[in-house]
């Protein structure tokens, strides 16, 4: 029973620290360049660029 609850502290802790980047990413305008840069590799996979 021990491992179990081990198991879903460590699972909590890793999701708990994953919303903290994802919070901290969204508020330093990460997606912008994620947008930026996939729209550039998609026009020059297509041709467009």
């Amino acid at each position: 029973m021990k491992k179990k609850k081990v198991k879903i502290l460590i699972f909590s802790l890793i999701f708990a620290l994953a919303i903290v980047f994802v919070v901290y990413g969204l508020k330093n305008d990460g997606f912008r360049d994620v947008k930026n840069k996939a729209v550039r590799i998609c026009t020059e996979c297509i041709g467009l660029g």
